[in-house]
């Protein structure tokens, strides 16, 4: 992947060419991003850029490095992954294989897709994907040897707040002592679910979301006309993953007066709009109901910039934004708070497939004693 693929983070792709071009690169870094943001695709350009023999502000992508990197078969990028081995195959170096072939096949295709997405291009939805002991053992026998074109090696490790507690251990004290010209860039979205250890030893490069006109920019190019970009974008929250998956819906909800509907409906504590608004949201699907709830939880940040006169960092607009001026006035923070916490625990139960019906219906019971004790 080239930088100039990625949207957005221009600040960040400045930074890390430049002191690629200065010989000042830490030789491991941890690129550090909420679910959504776009290090791994970073991570692949810094990879690309730092083997290309013609680099410019951006690798010149047609050197023989710049063609084995775009397809993700440069011999001196090293890449660990969490899987799981569905398939329990016994052959370990026919596993690696396939696994590898996949692995490329995935980056080719969803180049910006999460793990979700990752798990179900291997068939491994019903697994929690790992990166494994022997991973480490494969890192250090990966990187002890010189490298085989270019004159620095490069190892990826996607996720590494997923590896068995011995892994990583084990890759501590190459991490302190690394090769000479090896680089490590870790691909995290979970930073404090690592070792101290580990961050200690790496160069944490924090890469944002992307802002909602970059968002809507790389919609519209995908052929979204703009109020369609402009709904998704809401809906998408910076992460572009997301939005093209959004994108691909035929129908999107209308969250804006679903939520209306919703909020007025718990603040009258009408018990029985609240038992058909349960009925409706059991019949979406997971992402649908996920989204319900994030959208709800970003309306409350909307009803607490409202109270704090925060006119300019309003996302929402035209009768949207008319609802939430109204709606905050019969909020204040303590209420828009415990909302916030109550939808936010409402969505970790969903991601953990409980019932949609009940964990909404108790939902909507504790916001309308909140919203009207």
């Amino acid at each position: 992947m080239l930088f100039s693929a990625i949207p957005g983070l221009n600040d960040t792709k400045k930074l890390l060419a430049d002191a690629v071009r200065s010989n000042h690169v830490a030789h491991a870094q941890l690129l550090a991003s909420p679910e959504g943001g776009l290090n791994l695709p970073i991570a692949l350009a810094m990879a690309t850029y730092l083997h290309c023999s013609q680099r410019g502000d951006d690798a010149c992508g047609t050197c023989p490095a710049c063609s084995k990197s775009l397809k993700y078969i440069h011999p001196d990028t090293h890449f660990v992954f969490p899987f799981n081995n569905v398939k329990s195959e016994k052959d370990e170096d026919r596993l690696k294989a396939d696994i590898l072939k996949t692995w490329r096949t995935f980056l080719t295709e969803s180049p910006f897709g999460n793990l979700d997405d990752w798990a179900a291009a291997y068939g491994g939805e019903d697994k929690q994907p790992i990166i494994s002991r022997e991973e480490s053992r494969e890192i250090i026998k990966a990187l002890s040897l010189k490298p085989f074109e270019s004159p620095v090696k490069v190892m990826i490790i996607w996720l590494p707040e997923l590896m068995h507690p011995t892994a990583a251990n084990a890759i501590l004290k190459i991490l302190e002592e690394p090769s000479a010209k090896t680089y490590f860039l870790l691909v995290t979205n979970g930073v404090e679910q690592l070792l101290p250890t580990i961050r200690s030893r790496t160069q944490i490069i924090n890469i944002p979301l992307l802002q909602d006109d970059e968002i809507a920019a790389c919609l519209s190019q995908s052929g979204a006309d703009a109020k369609r970009a402009e709904q998704i974008t809401q809906l998408a929250e910076g992460n572009l993953n997301a939005a093209l998956k959004l994108l691909e819906q035929d129908d999107l909800p209308d969250d804006a007066q679903r939520f209306a509907d919703w909020m007025r409906a718990c603040f009258k504590k009408n018990y029985g709009t609240l038992i058909g608004f349960a009925d409706e949201y059991h019949a979406l699907d997971r992402m649908a109901q996920r989204n319900m709830l994030h959208y709800s939880m970003n309306m409350m940040r909307e009803a607490l910039l409202a109270r704090a006169g925060a006119e300019t960092l309003h996302r929402a607009q035209g009768n949207q934004l008319k609802f939430i001026r109204d709606f905050s006035r019969v909020m204040n923070t303590k209420k828009i708070e415990k909302a916030y916490t109550l939808m936010n625990d409402a969505s970790y139960h969903i991601e953990r497939n409980g019932s949609a019906k009940m964990i909404f219906m108790d939902l909507s019971l504790q916001l309308s004693t909140v919203l009207n004790p």
